[in-house]
């Protein structure tokens, strides 16, 4: 039998000798008869497509990291502190009616002695949440909570703005910052003071979980998007030593940490990442505690989960401009480098995303007659790093969450690569406008007080009208359906599944939010008719 398969092993080696040749010789052969017009479209396609590849390798790394260094996961705090020092907690708001009363019952439910507490309400609304804020303090205040009213006027600096004036009266040695939809655990401290009897330690950051998860297909989407990020990329980046980022909310951070790194600053969207580089620059290490969860609430509106997602990905692109020169120039290792650079600069992947949008129905023309050897060789192990390592990516986070439940993810990875492709308009436009330096608003999320519960949204106040953007979705959209009718027409078939995700992903969020603005637009002029039949009456 041994003697047997031998002659079989040569015979098979043979013939995969055989098959790369011919794809060799049939891809350099096609490219041979291309003129320069086809190559002035192919060569960028390609160069963007390997590009979005060492993006998707790196997701694979994250995994890889991830496993490699598990023994190194946070652990429960060595040592503890003998006196416990003072905490401030700071509540950033601005316009968050449904949600304050919540924020400030639960903050004053948290376990600590009150002597050594002190609760800072730092108000920048321009509504009625003004009012009811001051009263809901005045009302703990009168009960023995340890908490403060602190309003502005011109909202200054934003959210950094504001947590920068409510330090100039913190008494806390340590910071814990909450927004306006989280629910901290009445633990938190507890869990989390005792990691600084360490005094290298700057920051602990918690793990977010959802109040409404199950809420409809685009809040699930979003937690997968999120415990990604905090299952696989806290997760290995902590574990590894790699700089990461505070989140801005659901941690604690060292008072004299904050004043190291420079103090909030306000020239970035994403003033929590902005410092937490700054501040590991100094020689600050941050801990990441995934066992405590922070509950918080996901936006149930698409263009409400774009416009956070644009938020994010413009200050994280102002932040890889400010901070990455120090990086590179900072006495660290190499390795350290390039996971700073790539974990500052996902979001020009966007505009690249456009441009090979454009590109692809001019590029399936020109290779129509090249055939399938060229795709098998050429984009086939591209597809495999820049697109599969999504899907690989977000399941391995899901099934360390959900070990028994974890099937649902390949349900729910279909609907992710749509969502991912929906943002793709919008970021753009962020990572550009970064890239340009044309400055914008901190436009806040709005939150509903949604706990798993269905809402009247119309009913709701904060919802921003989307413009031009679900055109603009729906016109890309309707160009991939027409490159979907393409590829039929040319039996292009391998294509049609990756056609179909861009197709769904921009009609989804265009059509979205168009549905849901009308419905809003509806309500409006029935409630308007029935006043004016009351007036009439």
């Amino acid at each position: 039998m041994l003697a047997a398969s031998i002659p079989a092993a040569f015979l098979a080696a043979s013939t995969a000798d055989r098959l790369v040749r011919r794809l060799f010789d049939n891809t350099f052969a096609g490219i041979h008869q291309l003129g320069w017009f086809d190559l002035s479209l192919l060569i960028p396609y390609f160069g963007i497509l390997i590009i979005l590849s060492v993006y998707g390798l790196h997701r694979y790394d994250i995994i890889r990291t991830y496993f490699k260094y598990r023994k190194n996961a946070t652990r429960e705090p060595q040592t503890h502190f003998a006196q416990l020092p003072r905490v401030t907690i700071q509540l950033p708001i601005y316009n968050e009616r449904y949600v304050v009363e919540r924020l400030i019952d639960e903050v004053t439910k948290i376990e600590y002695p009150k002597e050594l507490l002190q609760i800072q309400v730092l108000d920048d609304s321009t509504d009625d949440t003004k009012t009811h804020a001051e009263a809901l303090v005045e009302r703990y205040r009168a009960l023995g909570f340890p908490i403060e009213y602190h309003y502005r006027a011109d909202r200054k600096g934003f959210k950094a703005g504001a947590l920068a004036e409510g330090l100039n009266t913190a008494t806390g040695e340590f910071v814990a910052i909450f927004d306006a939809d989280f629910i901290p655990p009445v633990d938190f401290l507890e869990k989390t003071i005792h990691y600084f009897a360490d005094p290298g330690v700057g920051v602990v950051q918690t793990r977010w979980t959802y109040l409404n998860r199950d809420y409809n297909f685009l809040t699930e989407v979003e937690a997968l998007l999120l415990d990604g990020h905090f299952i696989l990329e806290h997760g290995a980046r902590s574990r590894a030593g790699y700089f990461f980022n505070f989140n801005g909310t659901a941690g604690i951070l060292r008072r004299r940490t904050i004043d190291e790194a420079g103090g909030w600053q306000s020239d970035t969207l994403t003033e929590d990442s902005d410092l937490s580089y700054r501040a590991q620059l100094k020689g600050w290490r941050f801990v990441y505690v995934p066992g405590l969860e922070c509950p918080s609430e996901l936006p149930v509106e698409m263009h409400g989960f774009q416009v956070q997602q644009s938020r994010w990905a413009k200050g994280l692109t102002q932040v890889a401009k400010k901070v990455l020169p120090q990086v590179l120039r900072a006495k660290l290792p190499v390795r350290l480098k390039v996971e700073a650079f790539l974990h500052l600069t996902p979001n020009i992947c966007y505009p690249l995303m456009l441009v090979i949008s454009a590109l692809m129905l001019p590029v399936m023309i020109v290779r129509f007659y090249m055939g399938v050897f060229q795709m098998v060789f050429l984009d086939l192990p591209l597809i495999m790093a820049s697109f599969w390592s999504i899907s690989a990516f977000y399941m391995v986070a899901y099934r360390e969450l959900y070990p028994k439940h974890w099937k649902r993810s390949v349900f729910l990875l279909p609907l992710l690569m749509a969502i991912g492709v929906a943002l793709t308009v919008i970021n753009t436009r962020a990572a550009l406008e970064a890239l340009a330096g044309i400055k914008s608003a901190f436009v806040r999320t709005p939150k509903y007080a949604i706990e798993g519960r269905t809402v009247d949204l119309e009913h709701k106040k904060y919802r921003r009208k989307s413009g031009w953007l679900p055109f603009i979705e729906i016109a890309v959209g309707s160009y991939f359906l027409y490159m979907i009718a393409f590829a039929i027409e040319t039996y292009n078939y391998f294509s049609i599944p990756f056609l179909a995700l861009f197709t769904a992903g921009y009609y989804w969020a265009g059509f979205l939010t168009l549905y849901q603005e009308h419905q809003v637009k509806l309500r409006w002029l029935r409630e308007r008719r029935a006043f004016e039949l009351q007036t009439v009456r």
